[in-house]
């Protein structure tokens, strides 16, 4: 068979690579590229369209899988649920943003207790978790400091004259004393 693409005449021909091989992608370039056309957003698609718009694609879903695998860790399973998923999304700024006023099937919401409603032994625990070590570390240094303080009207040792100069001299009855006698 000359001519043609078909028959094994063409032993010449280079196997045929996939333009997501070529951009290093797993998601099908293809395939976009196809539902771009058909899609109708626009009378032509160019060529590095359906590129870039899988790599952003690619990208998006291993973002959300990674942090989804994370939370199911963190459940101790092995398999992401909607629940996972929900928990990632809305515990990232970012994608939560994103998919802000998406309903997630199956996801719950988020676990929130108002700071009111809980016991207050409790609340002053979290408080003092949300302050964080240097807050503490604050608060502790002000207590210190408050104990150092003399209370007014109330001289200290630190208050004394240290210099030998200022003390106090000796005046002449000191000598009359009967101790040196």
């Amino acid at each position: 068979m000359s001519g043609g693409k078909g028959g094994k005449a063409g032993s010449s021909q280079k196997a045929s690579t996939s333009r997501s091989s070529k951009a290093g992608l797993t998601f099908p370039v293809g395939r976009i590229h196809r539902l771009l056309r058909k899609g109708n957003y626009a009378q032509r698609v160019g060529s590095g369209a359906p590129v870039y718009l899988t790599a952003v694609l690619e990208y998006l879903a291993a973002e959300i899988l990674e942090l989804a695998g994370n939370a199911a860790r963190d459940n101790k399973k092995t398999r992401i649920i909607p629940r996972h998923l929900q928990l990632a999304i809305r515990n990232d700024e970012e994608l939560n943003k994103l998919l802000g006023h998406v309903t997630i099937a199956q996801g719950g919401v988020l676990p929130n207790i108002h700071q009111n409603l809980l016991p207050k032994k409790s609340a002053k625990i979290l408080n003092l978790l949300r302050d964080g070590q240097d807050a503490i570390q604050k608060r502790l240094g002000n207590d210190e400091k408050k104990e150092e303080t003399p209370e007014p009207g109330v001289k200290s040792a630190a208050s004394a004259p240290v210099d030998a100069s200022q003390s106090p001299k000796k005046d002449a009855t000191a000598k009359d004393s009967p101790e040196t006698k």
